[in-house]
């Protein structure tokens, strides 16, 4: 593959959408789909939810890497849905968890606070921008 001229920060947030988001939904997926018959419809939904927002990561991902005209707006679209995705899970009872009682308010902030952070560095970039930062 040619050097896209991405670098950086960029560069590691593509590495993050393209294969370790959807690493770790695969690895969450398959832990959770043996709940499946006892938690029915809203575990399949949730599961459904989460594939299609780590799909929305994957194309933003290599629309960055590939610097396409709108893949700026896509990756701020996709850091929403997935930061609304997470919160929804922890959030809720629909999806299995290890969690202790009271860590809930934890995994929410530290969630909003990872894409919050990769969503103001997004924000710093310009599409005209060389996307290199």
């Amino acid at each position: 593959m040619e050097n896209s001229g991405v670098g950086g920060w960029l560069l590691v947030l593509c590495v993050w959408l393209i294969v370790l988001q959807p690493v770790s939904l695969g690895l969450i997926a398959s832990n959770a789909l043996s709940a499946l018959q006892y938690r029915g419809l809203s575990l399949g939904l949730t599961l459904v939810l989460r594939v299609l927002v780590a799909g929305m990561g994957l194309a933003a991902g290599l629309a960055l890497l590939t610097r396409r005209e709108a893949a700026l707006t896509l990756a701020r679209w996709s850091l929403v849905a997935a930061a609304a995705s997470d919160t929804l899970v922890y959030t809720t009872g629909f999806f299995p968890s290890n969690r202790f009682p009271g860590d809930t308010p934890l995994y929410v902030a530290g969630t909003l606070l990872f894409y919050g952070a990769w969503f103001a560095y997004l924000t710093r970039l310009e599409p005209n921008d060389q996307m290199t930062r």
